[in-house]
């Protein structure tokens, strides 16, 4: 229950934060329709707050938040007095059913959470992104600009580009609007960064299907039924799902924001143009600039790409190009305005576009034929549908409906088809350029290209559902069964993956569990003054990041942007995983079943960890269990930081198939303990004290048979010994 009330009180607080500045923004012929803005409202507003807090030096959002509240009270009062009580009751009221379909989505998006996990929580299907939205906002939750105390202020691992400080980094280089509203309604709703960041993500989700209904309303021109139909397939549709299993909270601020640009740059075309006119777009086109520049800034140069499409080709066509060229002016002078205020978003957009042409971020995303632009997907994947070829079923007749309604569209309702070709086939384009791109080069191109797809899928959706209007014509009995067929079809696709997706976050292999929440004792502890995060998953290490800002730290490998690998200058290591280094005398500090810190100045520390020969690590998400197969013969790397040798007692917990095969321990002087026998049942047996020379050294396991296949094909992995864990208990030669 605890879930669905903290995510309905964050959608109501950002939805009060926005309810007086969407009166005020929204154009006046378009007044009664402010509902549809406010939610994109009040995460700008906020996220202008959290920024202008951030510049003020003030300490963290959790010493402004509450005063900051006057900020909407008082935008919502003018709004009532500029708009009247009883029409802003009349306008709320007729988006009743709009409201509805906005719970009900957002109700069962966060089902599976609750399920999950009986405390507030933050889950995922694979991607780390959300511990880094975390890390950021309690940032901007607990700390000033000027602070450089703890892991802020360690410049050889924070630093990118031309940002030396953690802080610097939200606010010119990074996320910095997610992280943002994570930290304003965390401290208005008393939620820490990891409890709210996955339920902020599917906040996002319900916010963002009004802009869906407006789009497909109010550019593409469907009655409301058909839009709230869309609308409603929106928020049920696998893509976003898709991004909400993976806490990715940046794409969905800038869809809102494009969507919100796309419909202010048609209808301001559309209409007789006029400074006053164009004045009174501005507030719109301020609220889309600041969401795509606080988080995907990176956006603002195809942002415009579907309105200009479609203002620039009506000027083509009747040589209007002087009109275009106040037209642009209008749609440009907002985003002037907003670079200003939010200065460094735009000083650091060269630096982001370098780093995104540096490294390959992201991973391999099927790509989508047409049936998967309704989102007729298979799965948490995205896979499209192979059984009997019903990918290209499905594909063959969402294009044929497509084509049947365009040619209709070309005869009858010219400008309509023109608006569906600008909100489609641009973006498309661009799409399959990115699918292509990766495939030839064998980069996550794709990755690319999905985000792609995502942002701009308000308007996609709306276009790509227009054989909708198959129902109007001169048979309407004939064609009506028809449409309602199809329709019926798409739902039932959607709600099947949704189904599917449901049961993969149900199980979700990643999740701050408690384990993970007690980390946070060493910020309290006076005596670990810094740590090397030697965590060998990404997940629990980002995390540890983020629960231990206060204190310095340090990684062997680079684990995200402004955390690099340095030379390991902490005093003690944070240790999960397969090795568990064990000095005595007081060095080991067991903080939970897998998390232990280590001391590194003790007379008897070393640094291991796994060599080769090794499979990807597992781990049961139920249990928390984690365990790692070999690959046959696998190594461990020693490093000795001391002068002279140390004598190491290796204990093994696993198990191994039946056959009970030997196994034994090389050093790294050649010698071999005595073999050990490990058969099929999970045992823990020691070998025999090996020698660890001052420097770097490799010890080998060693099984006496060869890896059995795990299943039939080519494919199939070779499997050694299943290991849990492995204690090194060391002492001096």
């Amino acid at each position: 229950m605890i879930f669905f009330v903290v995510t309905f009180a964050a959608l109501l607080h950002v939805l009060f934060w926005g309810a007086g500045m969407a009166v005020w923004a929204m154009p006046r012929p378009w007044r009664r329709f402010w509902p549809v803005l406010a939610l994109p409202a009040g995460f700008a507003l906020q996220s202008l707050v959290v920024w202008i807090g951030a510049y003020a030096n003030l300490h963290g959002t959790n010493s402004y938040a509450w005063l900051s509240e006057v900020v909407p009270v008082a935008m919502l009062g003018v709004a009532l007095v500029r708009r009247g009580a009883g029409h802003v009751l009349t306008d709320v009221s007729r988006f009743g059913v709009l409201a509805a379909v906005v719970a009900g989505c957002l109700a069962l998006i966060v089902l599976p959470m609750a399920i999950t996990s009986r405390g507030l929580t933050t889950i995922s299907l694979g991607s780390c992104d959300a511990a880094d939205y975390a890390g950021g906002a309690r940032v901007l939750m607990e700390f000033a600009h000027g602070d450089r105390g703890g892991f802020l202020g360690l410049t050889d691992v924070v630093r990118v580009a031309s940002v030396d400080d953690f802080f610097d980094y939200w606010l010119r280089l990074n996320y910095f609007t997610p992280a943002a509203v994570i930290a304003l309604n965390g401290s208005i709703l008393n939620c820490a960064p990891h409890e709210l960041t996955g339920l902020m993500t599917a906040v996002l989700l319900a916010a963002s299907i009004p802009v869906a209904f407006w789009i497909a309303r109010a550019v593409v021109g469907y009655n409301s039924g058909a839009s709230l139909a869309i609308a409603t397939l929106y928020g049920l549709s696998p893509l976003g799902w898709y991004a909400v299993g993976h806490v990715a909270m940046g794409q969905w601020f800038a869809a809102q924001a494009i969507g919100l640009l796309t419909w202010a740059g048609v209808a301001l075309w559309r209409g007789r143009f006029s400074v006053r006119r164009a004045l009174a777009f501005g507030g719109v086109l301020a609220i889309g600039y600041a969401l795509l520049l606080g988080a995907y800034n990176f956006m603002l140069l195809v942002c415009l790409v579907p309105a200009i499409a479609y203002a620039g080709g009506f000027a083509a066509w009747t040589g209007a190009w002087r009109r275009f060229g106040w037209w642009l002016l209008a749609m440009l002078a907002p985003l002037v305005v907003s670079g200003v205020i939010f200065f460094e978003r735009v000083a650091g957009l060269v630096e982001r576009f370098h780093l995104l042409r540096s490294f390959d971020f992201g991973w391999k995303i099927p790509a989508l034929t047409p049936e998967g632009w309704l989102g007729m997907v298979s799965g948490p994947e995205l896979q499209p549908w192979r059984i009997l070829g019903l990918r290209w079923i499905l594909a063959a007749g969402v294009v044929a409906l497509l084509a049947l309604a365009m040619a209709r569209a070309l005869r009858w309702r010219r400008r309509a088809a023109w608006t569906v070709f600008c909100l489609s086939v641009p973006v498309l384009f661009g799409y399959t350029f990115l699918e292509v791109r990766g495939a030839w080069l064998g980069t996550n191109a794709s990755y690319d290209a999905y985000k792609l797809f995502f942002v701009f899928q308000p308007g996609l959706l709306a276009a790509a559902c227009w054989w909708v209007t198959l129902r109007r014509g001169s048979q309407p009995l004939a064609q009506w069964p028809a449409v309602v067929a199809a329709a019926g079809v798409v739902l039932m696709f959607n709600l099947v993956g949704d189904g599917m997706f449901f049961w993969a976050m149900c199980h979700a292999p990643l999740s701050v569990n408690s384990e993970l929440k007690q980390l946070r004792k060493i910020e309290a502890m006076p005596d670990v003054a810094s740590v090397n995060m030697c965590v060998t998953d990404m997940w629990p290490r980002l995390w540890a990041n983020a629960l231990l800002l206060r204190k310095p730290q340090y990684f062997p490998t680079d684990t995200y942007e402004a955390r690099w690998h340095t030379p390991l200058r902490g005093d003690w290591d944070l240790e999960s995983g397969l090795i568990a280094v064990n000095p005595g005398a007081g060095g080991r500090r067991q903080l939970s079943p897998h998390y232990a810190l280590v001391d590194t100045r003790g007379p008897t520390y070393l640094h291991a960890a796994v060599g080769d020969g090794w499979h990807p690590g597992e781990v049961d998400p139920k249990s928390g269990e984690h365990w790692q197969w070999t690959k046959g013969e696998a190594t461990l790397w020693i490093e000795n930081p001391h002068a002279t040798p140390l004598a190491v007692s290796l204990t093994l917990d696993g198990w191994s198939f039946e056959g009970e095969p030997a196994l034994r321990l090389i050093g790294s002087d050649g010698a071999a303990s005595l073999p050990l026998e490990l058969g099929g049942q999970r045992v823990r047996v020691q070998f025999s004290p090996v020698t660890v020379p001052p420097g770097s050294s490799v010890l080998t396991l060693r099984p006496s048979r060869p890896p059995m296949a795990e299943g039939a094909g080519a494919g199939a992995r070779k499997l050694g010994v299943c290991v849990f864990g492995l204690t090194l208990d060391v002492r001096v030669k």
